[in-house]
């Protein structure tokens, strides 16, 4: 007996998600590079669907996300009936967690993964477990090692937030074949419409002859982050449980149209992957020197180690008083690393400027 109300076990043991700042110093017009948003804004015919449905704000949203699921197949080759939607990838994350994972379970991660999946963890009163990594990229036989009979979900961004690392297709499939038919391997694949690997494979395929794969995919770095859009393309008996606990009306009216009319354009979608390949290349190699490594990246951001944290510290604070907000990841147990979203050409070059003064290579026009 207790005088007040006990959260569940778990809760109490989750840190919070700390997101990047979003001001600069007084006075000073800020410049997000902290978020891996769009640099380029949103597509044009998502902007005026979303207008559109702004005379329908009484209506509730279709429930199942219908349109929004229907437009997903058509671009993309997938059976709309196996695609759920949410608010943003995250809510698609918590959803699993809570339909496979309780207490005394264990999802499995990679040491420097997306800090959302210990809180989604957690949150189901389940333990999760860190495999180490492999110079920051996720490592197959580690990630395989870490399992025990407890565990029911293993997850893997790929490519990777903060790291910006992948897995290859081959890669991916060894990881899946060693594991067992009862645990759940959830590919998150946030950063997929900015990857140019050869050898990078979405999930679609893995998930079309595998009966314990999903992949969770997101509109939010591809110029809709305020609308939070997430969804997962997954077997029907996946979709069939997390369906029973969803919201019924958990992706908004605008939001289900203009994630519609984004998914269909694929001319902006395109010019986004030839703007962000163009400009991360440049920035790594004119940031990369015997002082500064920027880890090889097919995301839309770059991560740059400094020798140590009270450098990278220093990197930060000098580029925050320049307007040019970028993130500290030692939430992520990367001290000496800052993450820097691709932003537009102008804001490539004053970066490269700042970090002159700690070591970056200068610009390589």
């Amino acid at each position: 007996m207790t005088d007040r109300p006990v959260p569940q076990p778990g809760i109490l043991k989750i840190a919070p998600y700390v997101p990047g700042k979003s001001q600069a110093a007084p006075g000073v017009m800020p410049v997000k590079l902290s978020a891996n948003e769009s640099p380029l804004g949103a597509s044009p015919r998502a902007i005026a669907a979303f207008r559109a449905q702004a005379e329908r704000l009484e209506v509730y949203p279709e429930g199942s996300s219908r349109l929004l699921r229907e437009a997903l197949g058509e671009v993309h080759g997938l059976d709309p009936d196996r695609i759920l939607c949410g608010g943003g990838s995250d809510e698609v994350l918590h959803l699993l967690a809570q339909t496979y994972l309780g207490a005394g379970d264990e999802a499995v991660m990679s040491q420097y993964g997306f800090n959302v999946y210990p809180i989604v963890t957690r949150g189901a009163s389940a333990d999760i477990v860190m495999a180490p990594e492999t110079d920051y990229r996720a490592d197959v036989d580690a990630l395989l090692g870490a399992v025990t009979g407890r565990t029911r979900l293993v997850f893997l961004a790929n490519p990777n937030n903060p790291t910006g690392t992948y897995l290859s297709a081959a890669e991916l499939d060894r990881l899946h074949r060693g594991l067992r038919a009862d645990i759940l391997l959830v590919v998150d694949s946030a950063y997929a419409e900015y990857v140019t690997a050869a050898d990078y494979a979405v999930g679609v395929d893995l998930v079309d002859r595998a009966e314990n794969v999903v992949m969770v995919r997101t509109f939010s770095k591809m110029g809709l982050a305020a609308l939070r859009i997430g969804w997962m393309y997954g077997p029907a008996h996946v979709i069939d449980a997390v369906n029973r606990i969803r919201g019924p009306f958990n992706v908004s009216l605008p939001a289900q149209h203009a994630g519609a009319e984004a998914a269909r354009d694929v001319a902006f979608t395109a010019a986004l992957n030839r703007h962000n390949a163009r400009w991360r290349d440049w920035l790594a190699r004119s940031i990369g020197s015997n002082r500064l490594r920027v880890v090889d990246s097919q995301a839309n951001f770059v991560m740059v180690l400094f020798p140590d944290p009270s450098e990278a510290r220093a990197a930060f604070q000098a580029l925050l008083e320049t307007g040019l907000i970028v993130r500290e990841i030692h939430g992520y147990g990367i001290a000496e690393g800052l993450r820097i979203s691709i932003g537009r050409e102008e804001h490539m070059r004053r970066v490269v400027e700042v970090l002159g003064q700690f070591g970056a290579a200068g610009a390589v026009d």
